[in-house]
């Protein structure tokens, strides 16, 4: 496995290292081929924050310090989808209990109880939510969004001891699969800091967000 993954299975988390994102796009494709997702679709992207600012002096490059320091991170490239987050907004909104929290930390979607309200899309600060089937000009009436899809984490290669295609294929180890304690160490490693503020570390890591203090 990439050295981004350093475990699998239960008790896993997914988290990005900004700071080794070069915004290849490579986790885009190898999530697609995986699950073949369609053209028009995707289940992480690539969003671009702070588009052509520039970052506080000396801190070049460096988006977690900057950060934690309260200084600017200028433009940085940030992989998003859903991670599995250990306080999930999206969950909690569910008035249908389409999302649960899985024992094993999967935040998993049952297409069967999913409405379309799109509540878990307002909730969630990292867009995860998707909906490709709605009907735009209904649902901004009545919330017919068709199921909502994201990121599984790849619970069925995880399942086999493999990671996260999008970890597995990424060029630069920008996508980091393990439990809060191996990624927050693998992070200072790298010298590396978090790109979240501490509201954001909550809602993914709960009580775990210590870890990266």
């Amino acid at each position: 496995m990439r050295d981004g993954v350093m475990s699998t299975g239960e008790d896993a988390r997914i988290f990005p290292d900004v700071e080794a994102c070069i915004d290849c796009g490579g986790c885009v494709v190898s999530c697609k081929r995986t699950w073949d997702v369609p053209r028009d679709e995707q289940r992480i992207s690539i969003a671009t924050m702070l588009e052509g600012q520039e970052a506080a002096s000396g801190l070049n490059a460096s988006s977690g310090k900057a950060m934690s320091q309260g200084e600017s991170p200028g433009e940085t490239a940030v992989p998003m989808q859903c991670y599995h987050c250990e306080n999930a907004p999206c969950v909690s909104v569910c008035p249908t209990d389409s999302l649960i929290s899985k024992e094993n930390g999967f935040v998993r979607v049952r297409d069967d109880l999913c409405i379309g309200c799109q509540y878990c899309l307002s909730a969630c600060p990292f867009g995860a939510p998707q909906f490709p089937n709605e009907d735009e000009g209904v649902a901004n009436l009545v919330g017919s969004g068709g199921n909502m899809d994201k990121c599984t984490m790849c619970e069925e290669r995880q399942d086999v001891g493999k990671g996260p295609a999008c970890a597995e294929e990424c060029a630069t180890d920008a996508i980091l699969v393990g439990t809060p304690a191996q990624i927050s160490d693998e992070l200072d490693n790298r010298d590396s800091g978090t790109f979240f503020n501490d509201v954001a570390m909550d809602i993914i890591f709960g009580e775990d967000a210590s870890e990266f203090q």
